[in-house]
């Protein structure tokens, strides 16, 4: 219930973007949200109060833990992440039953998969653009699929392997970069999770988009391009590519 949440958005692409909006009305937005139950604690005083920030009740909140529940503490969070991934699922029932409106399942969007050869996997915006690629790319016979992660932490890893297990070759897209790592911090988490499937794909990686460059669909499109040397030729020659630097 007390699982702190963050809620990550590209940056310039949609904060400085006028673009029609269907809004809800405030009393269904109030009645989806509802109000926030607070769960009663002890002070140090002896009284049983609301869980808030309260002068009348002094309190304190995230108080330092030692090695002697420290680890316990962690454990706990870790179990509450596994649980968050139903519940991400039946939030994002709710929210398409009241407005219509439903993406993926709330942990993933999978986009022309069901047969796809060639797939990339992305986060944000830049999944509108890929979609319409897609769709030009099967008009031209090719079999290309989009995996959209909608939840990165914690991570769907049933979800990802189960929607590319059919994929031979994979481009993990990262728009931030991991410096002194191996690739953007995308790109390992997929890989990882693919290592133990049955038919593990070929996977590259690609960094793009740093500090809001915009990256044309014709640059998109050769990350398609280049997976479909990669299945032809069955090797990856280089693991991490860089889209739209000049160099």
């Amino acid at each position: 219930m007390l699982l702190p949440v963050m809620v990550g958005l590209d940056g310039f692409t949609l904060s400085h973007t006028l673009e029609n909006v269907e809004a809800l009305s405030d009393e269904v937005v109030k009645d989806f949200v509802g109000a926030r139950k607070l769960p009663n604690i002890l002070t140090h005083e002896g009284k049983s109060v609301p869980f808030k920030l309260d002068p009348a009740n002094p309190m304190t909140m995230g108080p330092i833990a030692l090695q002697n529940y420290y680890f316990e503490f962690k454990r706990q969070q870790e179990e509450a992440m596994k649980n968050a991934l139903e519940v991400i699922q039946q939030v994002n029932r709710e929210y398409a039953e009241i407005s219509g409106r439903s993406y993926g399942d709330g942990l993933i969007d999978a986009y022309r998969l069901e047969d796809a050869e060639i797939a990339a996997v992305c986060l944000g915006s830049t999944a509108g653009t890929m979609k319409t690629i897609v769709d030009a790319l099967r008009q031209e016979g090719v079999k290309a699929g989009l995996l959209r992660l909608r939840t990165f932490r914690p991570l769907p890893v049933e979800a990802i392997r189960s929607a590319l297990e059919n994929v031979k070759a994979v481009a993990v897209m990262d728009k931030c970069m991991s410096f002194g790592g191996n690739g953007g911090p995308v790109f390992p988490e997929v890989r990882h999770v693919l290592y133990e499937a049955a038919n593990r794909p070929f996977i590259v990686n690609y960094i793009y988009g740093l500090g809001g460059r915009d990256t044309s669909p014709a640059e998109l499109r050769s990350i398609y391009e280049n997976l479909q040397r990669i299945m032809q030729t069955k090797s990856v020659e280089t693991p991490i590519q860089y889209l739209g630097l000049r160099e």
